[in-house]
């Protein structure tokens, strides 16, 4: 078994993309960071809203501020010397090679279903070569017995793939909580086995 030290070692010298700084997004980088990976590149559009809070890694005091902005100032309070790149743009066809084609796994973390087949969609067919770890189906509240990762090829599906937000099932902190690190995990599964030849 490889040692915590060398663990570290490695994902220090790795770099995650994360599409989407939402309540998937937000969660996972806090927990690949405090993992020890050396390099995040997030890119989102969108501001903090008072909804938001139940369940994103934000605070009230950021209400109205940019995401990638905002986030960036929370990660590094937890880790000053990390990497921390972020790209305040909608992510789309035209611009998703440019921002994720140097990273070694990328996380898909839209709200949107229509957003996120547009990603996962482009990173089969034109980085194939790249490890996408989507979630899907987080809503609600218990049932977590359902919640899994299923593979297709380079695709890693985070979730029970059904739980769609709703009024009768908003999403909420501990099942968003649970997909993001079922994500991060996944990604650390990934970038470990590779370096340990497994």
């Amino acid at each position: 078994m490889p040692t915590f030290s060398q663990i570290k070692a490695i994902l220090s010298q790795k770099v995650v993309g994360i599409a989407g700084a939402g309540g998937l997004g937000s969660n996972c980088a806090v927990s690949l960071l405090r993992s020890g990976v050396g390099k995040l590149i997030i890119a989102d559009y969108d501001v903090v809203s008072k909804p938001n809070l139940n369940r994103q890694f934000y605070f009230a005091d950021q209400i109205g501020q940019k995401k990638v902005y905002a986030l960036r100032d929370n990660l590094l309070k937890i880790n000053p010397d990390v990497c921390i790149q972020v790209h305040d743009t909608r992510v789309t066809t035209w611009n998703i090679g440019l921002l994720y084609s140097t990273c070694d796994v990328v996380v898909e973390a839209f709200d949107k279903a229509s957003q996120k087949e547009m990603f996962i969609n482009y990173m089969l067919t034109n980085l194939p070569e790249k490890p996408v770890v989507a979630g899907s189906g987080m809503a609600g509240w218990g049932r977590v017995e359902l919640l899994k990762i299923v593979k297709s090829g380079n695709l890693y599906i985070c979730g029970d793939e059904q739980s769609e937000a709703s009024v009768e099932t908003p999403p909420l902190a501990p099942r968003v909580n649970i997909v993001s690190n079922m994500q991060a995990d996944k990604v650390l599964e990934l970038l470990l086995n590779r370096s340990f030849g497994k």
